[in-house]
């Protein structure tokens, strides 16, 4: 009587276990992807929309058929595409140097009725609508709203105005609505518990007696979290910074609630091409550009977070 492989027959298991999962993203998600795709690669017609072509071979011969992608890294989209990195590179930024103290505190100073405490500020901003989060900051970052005013008092306004110039930030004194520094402010507080859990999650699994090693060996405080703690907590750091860098790129309801059109970002385009701008194919040429782009950094951070060991994925 043969035997059953049980390498086989796992295998098999494995695979109908998954097959929901894969049919659910093939529907979902790669489904969405190809027609992204075919529509870009159409001209847009009078409403917008898709025009059909006539002779594919024409079309592709004559450059056609990649004229939305050459049109997106153009002025004033190619701009926009930039301004969008930058961004969202300063938001990733700033989360990280105000997270990471927070997250560390959290993990190995605060005591554990403290910690309980401090993790639920953390994730209580997501029990609240994010639209309505963004609008409030715009009672705060208006010209008479409580940031100037709190400015003016301070004395602090004049110093600060002329930095925030020369780093066109803003734009005249006084302004901090509709302006890079709204958006950049919108999306880093938007963001910033995306950083701080992962980082917790990192620091909460740090070996202490690590540190209480280094400390015997006469390491003081600064060499201690330099050459121990950070280097242990870097998948945290990683996976914190890939979880706020993707969403901060594709962001756009607090570019359009704090920057106004002058602060456009990338996902400000793709809706306004599919809505009023009217132009379909480009916006599914420039929303086809992000993901590719998105996927590629996800495949990166995989392939580095599986060379190195690392337990935290995405």
């Amino acid at each position: 009587m043969p035997t059953r492989d049980p390498t086989r027959s796992d295998t098999f298991r494995a695979f109908g276990l998954m097959l929901p999962t894969w049919l659910v993203l093939g529907a979902l998600y790669l489904l969405p992807m190809v027609i992204l795709a075919a529509v870009s690669l159409h001209p847009p017609d009078d409403s917008g929309n898709a025009a059909p072509v006539a002779n594919w071979g024409q079309h592709i011969t004559s450059g056609q058929v990649a004229a939305n992608y050459d049109k997106s890294v153009h002025e004033p989209y190619g701009r926009i595409q930039i301004r969008s990195f930058v961004l969202a590179l300063v938001t990733t930024a700033a989360c990280l140097l105000l997270g990471y103290p927070v997250a560390y505190y959290i993990a190995l100073i605060a005591t554990p009725a403290r910690k309980n405490l401090l993790l639920a500020l953390v994730v209580i901003p997501f029990w609240t609508c994010f639209l309505v989060r963004i609008a409030a900051w715009r009672l705060i970052l208006q010209d008479d709203g409580l940031l100037n005013s709190v400015l003016i008092k301070m004395h602090l306004q004049g110093i600060l105005n002329s930095v925030l110039i020369n780093l066109h930030l803003i734009t005249w004194p006084g302004q901090l609505l509709d302006t890079p520094l709204a958006v950049l402010i919108g999306l880093v507080y938007g963001e910033l518990p995306y950083m701080i859990l992962p980082l917790y999650a990192s620091l909460e699994k740090l070996d202490r007696s690590l540190l209480e090693a280094a400390a015997d060996l006469g390491a003081k405080p600064a060499a201690r979290f330099l050459r121990v703690t950070l280097p242990l907590t870097l998948p945290g750091i990683v996976a914190g910074s890939v979880l706020v860098f993707i969403p901060g790129l594709g962001q756009f309801i607090v570019s359009d609630i704090l920057g106004g059109s002058h602060s456009m970002m990338i996902g400000n385009i793709v809706q306004d091409q599919f809505t009023g701008g009217r132009n379909k194919p480009l916006g599914a040429a420039i929303a086809l550009e992000l993901t590719i782009a998105v996927l590629t950094m996800l495949i990166a951070w995989a392939w580095y977070a599986r060379r190195r060991g690392w337990e935290i994925g995405l």
